[in-house]
């Protein structure tokens, strides 16, 4: 019966060669293959009965079948060969196809390339096989193509994940999970791990993972980011990122050092009207306000000014204001903030310290509060933020009260890294330009925290002699500050409970008396959170340990609260603070807090930036947040994180402040290397250069390419270009770094950027471009500057205008413009970026 086994597997080879053959011949082949000439071994040796996956066809016919004498009777048991014909081979193509979830084509195409393949009967088989292989397994095959980018910034590694499978539900799933892990290629050293979970609803998202490794000179030649995954055996990606030609940035940083001076008093000002102002909440000035007093109070230098949250930035920016009101009378001043929070805030405490006593006139303007023009034209100090002036400052050719501006204070100018950091770039430039244009000097003064590379931050503000950069550790109240790391939760809450205790216990050992401030990544968890707190102190002797008024004036405040959720946590001296409560909740909350009434205060993000309430304690209760755009948890930007941590220390009260930061394990070094190193603050115009080149073309600034390249120049883009090329994309080997070719290397991309943004301008129908050189703009292009609007959107736009276009017509334009940015996130690829 073994010899007929035999023979039954020889017959059937013999009946599926002709079928092959036969299939080929009814197929339509490109020309240029050649079916493969197939011959037939009679040496049965080289069969093996009852093993089918050595069969050549075994993958397509979905077989299982056992080549033995208990199955097979002989040839007769088999179809016939005229069996095997074109149909059947489709047939069969999409039926494994559609089991294993591919393209029924695309699999079709793979095995007719095989088959013409001009090779001997051997390789024909083994590549077969070998496809027949990659069809059952391509739904584990993560990450079966992947293109990597590197760009430096410093230490930092940003990964980005572009999923290239076809999903497969009964396969996979709801989700897939990964371990990535960034190891030395050389010593195997792993730099970086962490658990990384990807779901079906997020399959065509981009998903980022940022995280330091601890490279050290000299640099490895290359190092291995690996992604393996958690429950597929063999679904893995090993993906090198060569060092060979990075190009790092400068790594030495400008810092100040602070003089050991006598405090300066405030009688220095020689004003006794600003005397008396400060006379109220201080006699003499700080350590880092005495020593750059002289510079802004006494010259009109450019000054950059680098200090901690809570080091009296707020003052330094007093001083450059009094003296553009001496120097400059009748000129105006604009403040811009990051956040309209912040402005309202500036509004509240200018206005009721500055404002009233000494007789100016303060305006605010953001989105939800614009004035009339008569009102900003009378405005001695403009409060307004990145968005809106940028958007005034386009038409300064016929806005005089542009042309009256002798200083502008940026906040938080740190934040250029930012999405909205490319109009803080412009606004600058602009200044400039105008001052320029206009032969009235415009003073700069920049405030941020600190930078990794404040020089050529102060270069591109021209600032010579007013660099100051002064470290972390520059506070009036000195900080304690912990980083604490957590283990990988599988989810978000989990993970935000697990830190619960350790909160409570923070208060317990750093204060136990004194205002706590706990800031957690979005409402519900303000609830949540108290929620816990509330549970432990159950537990304790004194469960309202944090209430610090009798029962009778809490009733009395209790009346006021419309949150049922505030109204239970201020009974154990909890507050919450967050966006969705109403206004008197917050302002009672705030109350409450200030007062020292309740202990503790559970808040969101919105509280460091918009409200003034330092406490002795803070606690970053994670660093994640929910994303809405993405549809994801992200990482708070390490800009928040500061502000946060600036909270913890209050003047006149401590002597130091406590910070705790809650994170992850994976995020640990991140937080360690950049809170007390500072980061380096990078341009993001190039990514945006489009529209602003579209509003400079409306206002007339730009007629020429030549004009756009020489407008370039202005910005603190064209300065990090030469500084650090990879991280814009420009490839210059690290020997001709600093060499004349390097220079027209970025000459040349830059040529390239402009006529690029300029091309697509002009598809958007924003803009005309001339054969000679010259730039005109279209009513459609003064439309997108006025309205501040994207030259994609006026596209889209006008794809559906007419004169007798409905709302709906309309609508469905805007509804492609977020389809269309969609569409560009799904559209990116897998990379990394080193720092």
């Amino acid at each position: 019966m073994a010899s007929n086994g035999i023979d039954g597997a020889e017959a059937q080879w013999r009946a599926q060669f002709e079928a092959m053959k036969a299939a080929l011949s009814s197929l339509n082949i490109p020309a240029d293959r050649k079916p493969t000439e197939l011959d037939f071994d009679d040496d049965y040796e080289g069969y093996s009965s009852g093993n089918a996956a050595q069969d050549v066809w075994d993958f397509i016919s979905d077989d299982d079948d056992d080549y033995s004498s208990d199955q097979l009777d002989g040839p007769d048991g088999f179809a016939q060969a005229e069996e095997f014909g074109a149909d059947w081979f489709v047939g069969k193509c999409s039926e494994v196809a559609a089991k294993n979830g591919l393209s029924s084509d695309a699999f079709q195409n793979q095995v007719l390339g095989v088959l013409t393949l001009d090779s001997g009967e051997d390789e024909v088989q083994s590549q077969l096989t070998d496809l027949g292989e990659l069809a059952k397994s391509s739904c584990v095959e993560v990450y079966p193509n992947g293109d990597v980018d590197s760009t430096p910034l410093g230490k930092i590694m940003s990964l980005f994940i572009t999923p290239d499978f076809r999903w497969n539900d009964y396969v996979n799933g709801t989700s897939e999970s990964y371990y990535i892990w960034v190891e030395n290629s050389e010593t195997s050293e792993i730099y970086h791990h962490e658990f990384f979970i990807l779901s079906r609803r997020k399959l065509n998202d981009d998903h980022e993972l940022n995280f330091t490794i601890p490279l050290s000179d000299p640099l490895p030649t290359q190092i291995y980011v690996r992604a393996v995954s958690d429950r597929w055996l063999g679904a893995e990606t090993v993906t090198p990122v060569s060092f060979q030609h990075l190009i790092r940035p400068d790594t030495e940083s400008f810092y100040t050092d602070l003089l050991n001076l006598q405090p300066l008093s405030i009688s220095a000002l020689k004003n006794p009207a600003l005397e008396e102002i400060y006379a109220q909440r201080f006699q003499y000035f700080n350590p880092m306000q005495t020593q750059i007093f002289h510079t802004l109070y006494n010259t009109p230098a450019n000054v950059l000014l680098g200090s901690p949250t809570g080091s009296g930035k707020t003052v330094a920016a007093e001083l450059a204001m009094w003296w553009a009101f001496k120097e400059r009378p009748g000129s105006k001043v604009v403040y811009i903030a990051p956040m309209k929070a912040l402005v309202r805030e500036r509004v509240k405490d200018w206005g009721a310290r500055l404002a009233k006593p000494l007789g100016l006139k303060l305006v605010e303007l953001t989105g939800d509060n614009t004035p009339d023009t008569r009102t900003i034209k009378d405005a001695d100090v403009i409060i307004t933020t990145p968005e809106k002036w940028d958007g005034i400052s386009r038409s300064w050719q016929t806005r005089g009260y542009v042309r009256q501006v002798s200083l502008v204070i940026i906040d938080e100018i740190h934040l250029l890294a930012g999405d909205r950091g490319p109009i803080l770039e412009i606004i600058v430039s602009r200044m400039n330009y105008i001052a320029a244009s206009t032969k009235n000097s415009v003073r700069l003064l920049g405030m941020s925290t600190a930078c990794a590379n404040a020089s050529d931050l102060g270069n591109w503000l021209g600032v010579k002699e007013g660099l100051f950069n002064f470290r972390h550790s520059v506070r009036p109240v000195p900080l304690e500050l912990y980083i604490d790391g957590f283990p990988e939760v599988r989810g978000f809450c989990p993970l935000m409970q697990s830190m619960n205790r350790p909160t409570f216990l923070a208060v317990k050992t750093h204060s136990p008396d004194k205002p706590v401030i706990v800031f957690v990544p979005s409402r519900r968890q303000t609830r949540l959170t108290a929620k816990d707190l509330i549970n432990l102190c159950g537990m304790e002797d004194n469960p309202r340990r944090f209430l610090h008024m009798d029962e009778e004036d809490l009733q009395l405040y209790l009346t006021r609260v419309k949150d049922e959720a505030l109204k239970e946590a201020i009974s154990f001296g909890i507050g919450l603070h967050h966006a969705g409560l109403v206004e008197s909740d917050r302002q009672l909350a705030e109350e409450l807090f200030l007062n020292n009434k309740i202990q503790i205060l559970v808040a969101t993000s919105t509280l460091a930036w918009g409200v003034n309430l330092p406490a002795h304690l803070v606690v970053v209760k994670g660093t994640q947040f929910y994303d809405a755009k993405i549809e994801g948890y992200k990482d708070m930007d390490l800009t928040d994180v500061l502000q946060m941590l600036g909270r913890a220390g209050r003047p006149q009260f401590d002597n130091s402040g406590v910070a705790r930061i809650f994170t992850q394990n994976a995020k640990k070094d991140f937080y360690k290397h950049f809170l007390h190193t500072g980061f380096p603050v990078e341009s993001s115009l190039h990514t945006v250069l489009d529209n602003h080149l579209g509003a400079e073309v409306s206002a007339e600034t730009i007629v020429t390419k030549q004009d756009a390249l020489d407008y370039l120049t202005w910005t603190f883009f064209f300065r990090r270009l030469h500084k650090n090329p990879s991280f814009y994309g420009l490839e210059i080997s690290a020997e001709d770094h600093n060499s004349t070719a390097a220079q027209r290397l970025a000459n040349d991309f830059m040529i390239e950027m402009v006529e690029k943004s300029l091309g697509e301008l002009a598809k958007s129908s924003c803009v005309e471009v001339y054969p000679n050189g010259d730039v005109d703009s279209t009513p459609l292009g003064k439309i997108m500057s006025y309205y501040y609007l994207s030259h994609l959107t006026i596209r889209l736009l006008a794809k559906y205008a007419s004169p007798n276009a409905s709302f709906l017509d309309a609508s469905q334009g805007l509804v492609d413009r977020e389809g269309q940015s969609r569409g560009k996130a799904e559209a990116m690829s897998y990379g990394v970026c080193v720092c």
